[in-house]
């Protein structure tokens, strides 16, 4: 068992405000697999202060780009060297598969993170563009100030990078608050970037819940807001940030659609949705979640993906075979098996899985891998994110109507087009606005833009742009 007794605030390991212990339970067994103190308001405080007082008095946003850029390369390598091991204390936490973590942490996150080092590496940080007369105009990129990153379970260090490193390249300070059911990897996060060695009051992480979260948020220190999660909690961070005018990325949810045309090589397609739409148990915000099957071959798609969702191994995520895991919490349980009878009720039939918790795994958090047939896109398993496997197959005629349905959602994430065609993939693509799209599979840069249109955020991640959310641009003429 992990067992964490304090709380890693400026910098410093510290005794936390207040008593009380944070359990942080299987989701695979229920077994307590450690504990962490809980952080409230007044840890916010004092993270906020140190944050406040290392942005505006202290050395780090004045050190050049390229110190900068080296105290950051030292974390990522510190952190790619304990892969292995946050991957299986990942796993632990919130049930993701082993397959999904280790590819995570040992591929994924350090590909993102070197998109970050890169950008930092292209801008001037500092240029004139020009004269008028004798005076001389420069343009400064300077960092944003205190941002308050707040991260979700379902790829905690994953999400906690992609704002952390950004920030710290542009020469921000960070107070990073982690959800409660991966609290352990987020102060083994911590002890990472104290060996990072950082200046103090740099970075702070707090694992806590919802409502210090919006005490974060809305504390008078922070300068920018930088959110992944729920629609909903997004709209009222929106609103907190509108009021206060600071500024804000959303990284929301998603209800992506993948457009199968009739001539898509349907055993390629049905092999790569595997991955794409169940990946990480389905609690993954860009998931494509509605397949869109031409009726032309309707009943032939279908049979094929269901046969795929029947033959997932599904159990103990720490079992290399296993690639459906639980639900990270009972909550999450209770709503993917509403939703599964919901489907049933509104009239979806049900093709694999279906209601009900597999046999044998009752003493964890899991649902049966599902898909459904006979759905319209108006039903709520086809309008509303459910952060599950279940998926959805939606019948179209032509491809006027295939864009029709997939631009019929409040959000705009992710999605795919699948073709014999890649050309004319690209050109249906083009024709949806979603942040986030794929031809046939295709791999998408590490350096390449992740947001969502409409319900699905504000902002950019990634690469150079996503560096850019935590610049501000200064001109001086003189």
């Amino acid at each position: 068992m992990k067992a964490f007794d304090t709380l890693y605030i400026g910098g410093q390991w510290r005794e936390p405000s207040a008593p009380g212990v944070l359990e942080v339970r299987s989701p695979h067994d229920r077994a307590l697999i450690g504990t962490t103190p809980y952080a409230r308001p007044t840890d916010v405080d004092r993270a906020v202060l140190a944050a406040r007082r290392a942005f505006d008095e202290g050395p780090w946003p004045r050190l050049s780009a390229q110190e900068r850029l080296t105290a950051v390369a030292r974390l990522c390598d510190l952190h790619a060297g304990r892969a292995e091991e946050l991957a299986s204390l990942v796993t632990s936490e919130n049930g993701s598969p082993l397959w999904f973590t280790r590819w995570l942490h040992a591929s994924g996150i350090p590909e993102q993170n070197h998109a970050y080092l890169r950008a930092a590496r292209e801008p001037d940080w500092e240029a004139q563009i020009g004269a008028v007369g004798d005076t001389r105009t420069v343009v400064r990129r300077v960092p944003v100030g205190v941002v308050a990153a707040v991260i979700p379970w379902n790829a905690p260090h994953q999400s906690a990078l992609a704002k952390m490193v950004p920030a710290l390249l542009a020469g921000c300070t960070v107070v990073l608050k982690a959800s409660p059911e991966t609290a352990l990897d987020a102060l083994a996060l911590a002890e990472i970037v104290e060996r990072a060695g950082f200046p103090e009051g740099v970075v702070s992480i707090l694992p806590a819940g919802r409502e210090t979260s919006e005490y974060l948020v809305s504390h008078s220190g922070i300068d920018k807001i930088a959110f992944t999660g729920s629609t909903a909690a997004g709209r009222r961070i929106a609103s907190i940030a509108g009021q206060q005018l600071k500024r804000v990325s959303l990284e929301l949810g998603g209800k992506s659609a993948s457009i199968v045309l009739p001539d898509a090589d349907f055993d390629d397609t049905v092999a790569r949705l595997k991955t794409l739409s169940l990946a990480n148990n389905g609690e993954n915000c860009v998931a494509h979640t509605r397949i869109l099957a031409p009726r032309s071959r309707y009943a032939e798609f279908v049979s094929e993906l269901a046969a795929m969702v029947d033959s997932l191994e599904v159990g103990d995520p720490a079992d290399p075979g296993t690639y459906v895991g639980p639900m990270v919490r009972a909550e999450q349980q209770r709503r993917v098996l509403d939703y599964l009878e919901l489907g049933v009720s509104e009239g979806a039939r049900v093709a694999a899985g279906g209601p009900g918790v597999p046999e044998g795994l009752e003493g964890g958090y899991y649902v049966r891998p599902t898909v459904f047939t006979g759905v319209d896109n108006g039903m709520r398993i086809a309008q509303e994110e459910i952060f599950g496997p279940v998926l959805s197959v939606i019948p179209f005629g032509d491809e006027d109507e295939a864009v029709r349905i997939a631009e019929d959602s409040p959000y705009g994430l992710g999605g795919g087009v699948w073709t014999a065609d890649p050309e004319h993939g690209a050109a249906v693509a083009r024709r949806i606005r979603s942040g986030y799209l794929t031809v046939n599979g295709a791999s998408i840069s590490p350096s390449a833009p992740f947001g969502g249109f409409r319900a699905s955020g504000i902002g950019r991640e990634f690469g150079t742009i996503g560096l850019s959310q935590y610049i501000e641009h200064q001109t001086i003429a003189y």
